[in-house]
């Protein structure tokens, strides 16, 4: 098309300075006059581009030309560059050469803002990240095994829609062919992924996510918790501000669905004696006798 073959012509006249009809007719494989019109589109948008006959000449910009004498302001271009070099961070297919072209196109580089590692202290899960990608970007069903909560390996089949990041945890939303719902996945929970060969075309059905494998039954019930000052910070992390008592600790509301229970039961033991469940009852009376367990399993003598 004319407008990617014009950008192409001015990208490279502002690397190699001047090039030949010729060079750019066998480049773009059109004929010489068409570069010609090419070049006269170039000069009524603005671009200062001239033509020098003889030997040595050729097609030209003046000198000290950068585009964003014609078509973006300063602002703009770092704009465009930071964005490009977020999108290249993800791994997004051909941002890295384009954010090359448009660096050199605009006579600036791009500032290094942004930098992601999709691997975990413990775990490397960038390999299932960028075989989530190519399902969603070519609209491929994917198949794996899935670790729910309750500790159960499920077979699932999906139509991958969005990869989510969300709170500390990577997550893919997706429609799952089993439950014939929309469904999103922990990506930490998902074992041997496998990207088909089956296409799947984009749905039109409302696409209110259920997290997980969570039953249909489940509920949700609202959790205070009281923290120590000297978890503070680890609280922020895990469930957020808390509400500062005159003691000097922090009370946190929120709420939590019924059947995933154990994971918050693991990460309210986890802060020891520096946690007090106030409610609901029935889940400190759960935590008193898993405690009163390990106690148990640790006695002396």
């Amino acid at each position: 098309m004319q407008s990617n073959r014009l950008f192409e012509i001015l990208y490279i006249l502002l690397n190699k300075q001047q090039a030949t009809a010729k060079e750019l007719a066998e480049r773009f494989e059109v004929s010489t006059r068409t570069i010609y019109r090419d070049i006269d589109a170039l000069s009524l948008t603005g671009v200062p581009v001239y033509t020098e006959k003889g030997k040595g000449g050729g097609i030209r910009l003046m000198p000290d030309f950068v585009m964003n004498k014609s078509v973006l302001n300063d602002r703009e271009q770092q704009e465009v560059l930071s964005s490009l070099h977020g999108l290249s961070q993800l791994n997004v297919t051909q941002a890295g050469t384009t954010l090359e072209k448009l660096s050199a196109t605009f006579n600036k580089t791009a500032t290094d803002w942004l930098e992601v590692d999709f691997s975990g202290w413990y775990s490397d899960n960038t390999e299932l990240f960028a075989t989530l990608k190519t399902a969603i970007l070519q609209r491929k069903i994917v198949a794996f095994d899935y670790l729910t909560p309750e500790g159960k390996t499920l077979f699932r089949q999906v139509e991958p829609t969005k990869l989510w990041f969300k709170s500390k945890a990577w997550y893919v939303k997706t429609f799952c062919l089993l439950r014939q719902s929309a469904r999103t996945f922990k990506l930490n929970r998902i074992r041997n992924l496998t990207l088909t060969e089956t296409s799947f075309l984009e749905r039109e059905v409302p696409m209110e996510q259920v997290y997980d494998e969570q039953e249909e039954s489940a509920e949700m019930v609202d959790f205070k918790l009281k923290f120590d000052p000297s978890v503070s910070y680890r609280m922020v992390d895990d469930f957020g501000s808390g509400t500062l008592q005159e003691d000097g600790s922090y009370l946190v509301d929120f709420s939590w669905w019924t059947d995933d229970w154990e994971w918050l039961m693991g990460t309210i033991l986890s802060y020891g004696e520096h946690i007090e469940v106030l409610a609901p009852a029935t889940m400190r009376e759960a935590v008193y006798e898993k405690a009163s367990k390990i106690r148990e399993k640790y006695s002396r003598g």
